[in-house]
């Protein structure tokens, strides 16, 4: 494999580790460590850790390393009201545009998302978290709507502030959740999906900022 696909695969797999709090605020990202676990060489990893870096994902630490972001209530404030202004709008894209093997799919993550939950696998069923809201802005059907999502690196609500380990009371809310917006979706009724999606994106605000 070429080394530019390494570092390619390396930054993925993080990225999506930590969207998905897999890797957790603080959490000290070292370069041997993950060049095993990835079966990458360091020079990879640190292409990987030097771009997460440029997106603001991971920081540098005063006496050098690389850390996942800790995440203030200012910026969990803003991450809900982007994802409420590009999600809502992709909503009403979505009602108009998607088809029956859209639905399908979102409704196949829901069921990934409750079996991972039921066996157990929370970092799997985060992943499942992170794939429903992506998949819901790629059935609005606009490139550059997805490349704007992409590129805006939301990470999810799973994580309490202040804390290291992810948030595990409110998986079974987020499903109903989830599975009440593919419903609106399914019915073609924008306002019982936007409820839906604006309730799930609010408590998941709420849920960060409770430090207790």
């Amino acid at each position: 494999m070429k080394e530019d696909s390494i570092s390619n695969k390396a930054y993925t797999e993080l990225r999506k580790k930590i969207l998905s709090n897999q890797l957790t605020s603080g959490t000290r990202l070292k370069e041997d460590e993950w060049a095993q676990k990835l079966e990458a060489n360091r020079m990879a990893i640190r292409e990987a850790l030097t771009r997460l870096l440029g997106e603001q994902l991971i920081v540098q630490g005063e006496k050098g390393g690389f850390f996942v972001k800790t995440l203030t209530i200012e910026d969990s404030h803003k991450i809900r009201e982007l994802r409420e202004i590009l999600e809502i709008g992709a909503l009403r894209l979505v009602i108009q545009k998607i088809d029956a093997d859209g639905v399908a799919e979102l409704e196949r993550i829901c069921d990934d998302f409750t079996s991972m939950v039921e066996r157990g696998y929370l970092g799997g069923a985060c992943e499942a978290d992170v794939k429903f809201h992506e998949t819901l802005i790629e059935c609005a059907g606009n490139v550059k709507l997805v490349d704007l999502y992409i590129a805006s690196n939301i990470p999810l609500f799973h994580q309490k502030l202040g804390k290291t380990q992810i948030h595990m009371d409110d998986y079974e809310l987020t499903d109903q959740e989830h599975r009440e917006i593919v419903a609106g979706i399914k019915a073609r009724d924008l306002k019982r999906a936007e409820e839906a999606l604006t309730k799930h994106l609010e408590r998941g605000e709420v849920a960060s900022l409770d430090l207790t």
